[in-house]
């Protein structure tokens, strides 16, 4: 039985491809491919002869049974037309057939638009929720923004640029007008990472037709700030948390994360 691989390509230039992808590309004896005649532009560069089968949004279900068979004899690479397979692209219905066969399933790192639109976008990223492709009617659009609006995490998303400024309205009504970066065909010729706000955004791309490949980053909610309390509300707490049996440290700890104050402001409190 083979081992079915999951290799990201390029999303703009040829020299993001990795060697290692590269290798495997050669080696296996099938390459799945979400086109064929754009990963056969790809191979043809890099003149690699892989035998190609097509694997896509419109066949994913009837390509099942011949990319397994075609597992049982050999090593099988899923390609999709631009960057990480089964990321918004197809790859998953696949993946997770071959999961229940007991097929090898090797992830190869490499090319994504998600994760150079973050680091570039100068909002925080040590948290972030990918949103994918948003529902393309209003109503749904706005549902799946509703959803996401509390949350302080920072919103990922791809968007089609004949789409982008319905989007960017339903996000500036339900969000407010916090930060975006719109990541435009990030690695091409015409890279552009636009920054700035919502309604900054809507005003500057609709005075322009937007083009290409879109990425936006969003900030995400800001948490509502805490009152902090005053020194006789402290006292007052810690005091009666102290009458109660309770041990200074851990009165201090549980008044301290409630009132705003540091532990051991609260700790050192004389209440007599």
């Amino acid at each position: 039985m083979g081992n079915l691989y999951i290799v990201p390509t390029p999303i703009g230039n040829l020299e993001d491809i990795t060697l290692r992808a590269l290798r495997v590309l050669r080696e296996v004896s099938l390459i799945a491919a979400e086109d064929t005649r754009t990963t056969g532009k790809l191979l043809a560069h890099f003149e690699i002869k892989t035998a190609l089968t097509s694997y896509h949004e419109h066949n994913k279900l009837t390509k099942l049974d011949p990319i397994l068979a075609a597992l049982d004899t050999g090593d099988v690479a899923l390609v999709c037309d631009a960057g990480t397979p089964g990321l918004s692209d197809p790859g998953y219905e696949l993946i997770q057939a071959a999961l229940e066969r007991r097929i090898n399933v090797i992830p190869l790192p490499g090319p994504s638009a998600i994760v150079p639109a973050l680091v570039a976008s100068g909002l925080p990223t040590e948290s972030f929720i990918y949103l994918g492709f948003l529902p393309r009617k209003t109503p749904a659009r706005r549902v799946a923004v509703e959803a996401v609006h509390e949350m302080p995490y920072t919103l990922v998303l791809y968007e089609a640029p004949h789409r982008l400024l319905e989007t960017l309205r339903d996000l500036l009504d339900v969000l407010g007008p916090r930060r975006i970066c719109i990541a435009r065909e990030l690695t091409k010729i015409h890279e552009e990472l636009w920054r700035g706000t919502l309604d900054e955004a809507l005003a500057a791309f609709t005075e322009r037709e937007p083009r290409g490949e879109m990425t936006l980053v969003v900030a995400g909610a800001v948490p509502p700030a805490r009152p902090v309390w005053s020194e006789e509300q402290v006292r007052a707490a810690l005091a009666e948390r102290l009458a109660q049996g309770e041990s200074r440290s851990s009165a201090a700890k549980a008044v301290a994360e409630e009132a705003g104050w540091p532990r051991r402001a609260v700790y050192g409190l004389d209440v007599g």
